[in-house]
């Protein structure tokens, strides 16, 4: 029991943290580059698209894709509703695989870099907030800083609006984001800001391990120079890794609480066999076995129960495992907690660490015990045979 639960605790801890990060990185990929300044907006300040830096980005081993984009704060507007989003504008370089899992109506659009699209991707919560569907066309409003034309230094702002009409439809069930982010093509971005075709918000940057993402940051940030800051999706998104970051500590104490429960259990059982076996130590004893002999005589029977319970724990919890990975039996509010199903993750890695952990700390709980063979006297236990 004790080791099914603890391989269940890992799968299912480990499986919540890879679908809620695999979604975080779908928004924002793993790494982000923007011009190095103060602003801390949704809107960041533009950079020029071909810095001759990216090219050595590529070259750096754990580089996986690279990929402009901008954003800009606007408000949808229907006959009915009107919702405040983040409009991210994207190019021809994205990558939609993200979207197109999640996409649940509808479909992508693919934006040419020489024309300006009015396609635009929104999320399944939009959606009905608005009552729009695909086709449907929607007025978006927003709020531009403009140069004034009596003056090159003082700036102004002027409400825009454009039109856009709804290409697909998706649902990440992270809310969060689903509420906020709309996709359109760059170029509406580049033309609300009055930025040229060169100028982009920043860069995306996929990296082929997670793991590594920290010190991917710190490589990235070495070769783009000092006008530009490579920041990671924990910084961008530090609450929500905190969050699954806190998940570690539930799996921890769960794995401990297990460990501790079947070690006394394994030590329990050990005390029965000593105490039923009383007079065979006797008469060992008397026949010149030592101590440490019969000692290791029980630790090896207690070494083929935890064997023994090892063996069928991984049976039921791997079979556990693998009923809900693949038929999904057990639900979760996907409101509450993000995604629809209790997530799996089986690594080999894993399962190999948990038995072998569990194994290396009942055996060791298994030698104190072990010492009462050497309190068991030949002339009392023989006295009653």
């Amino acid at each position: 029991m004790g080791i099914a639960v603890m391989l269940l605790t890992v799968a299912i801890v480990v499986g919540f943290q890879i679908s809620i990060r695999d979604k975080v990185e779908g928004f924002n990929a793993d790494i982000q580059i923007n011009k190095l300044d103060d602003n801390n907006s949704m809107e960041p300040a533009p950079i020029n698209r071909f810095q001759p830096a990216i090219e050595d980005l590529k070259k750096l081993p754990e580089v996986n894709h690279i990929q402009v984009y901008a954003t800009k704060n606007g408000i949808i507007k229907t006959k009915k509703e009107n919702e405040g989003v983040i409009l991210k504008g994207i190019g021809s370089d994205y990558d939609w695989t993200f979207i197109k899992k999640n996409l649940t109506k509808g479909h992508v659009f693919y934006p040419v870099d020489s024309v300006s699209g009015n396609g635009i991707i929104i999320s399944q919560s939009i959606a009905a907030e608005l009552d729009a569907d695909t086709g449907s066309k929607l007025l978006i409003f927003f709020v531009t800083r403009t140069r004034n034309a009596d003056s090159t230094k003082s700036y102004g702002y002027e409400q825009r609006v454009k039109t856009f009409y709804v290409k697909g439809i998706y649902h990440t069930g992270l809310d969060e984001f689903d509420r906020q982010v709309v996709f359109v093509d760059i170029a509406q971005i580049q033309s609300l800001n009055f930025w040229t075709s060169k100028q982009v918000g920043g860069f995306e940057v996929t990296c082929k391990n997670f793991k590594k993402v920290d010190s991917n940051e710190a490589a990235i940030n070495k070769v783009i120079g000092q006008d530009l800051e490579a920041t990671s999706i924990r910084k961008v998104n530090s609450a929500i890794f905190s969050w699954l970051d806190l998940q570690n500590t539930n799996e921890y104490i769960i794995i401990t609480l297990m460990v501790i429960v079947s070690a006394i259990a394994m030590i329990s059982a050990l005390i029965v066999l000593i105490l039923e076996n009383a007079s065979m130590i006797g008469l060992l004893k008397a026949l010149g076995m030592t101590n440490w002999g019969i000692q290791k005589i029980f630790i090896m029977d207690g070494a083929y129960l935890i064997l023994l319970g090892l063996f069928f724990g991984n049976v039921a919890g791997l079979s556990l495992c693998f009923i809900q990975s693949h038929y999904g039996l057990i639900k979760l509010s996907q409101e509450t907690y993000y995604i629809s199903q209790v997530p799996i993750y089986l690594n080999w890695k894993y399962v190999t660490a948990l038995n072998a952990g569990a194994f290396i700390s009942c055996m060791a709980m298994l030698i104190l015990p072990s010492f009462i063979t050497s309190r068991i006297k030949p002339a009392v236990t023989l006295k009653y045979e």
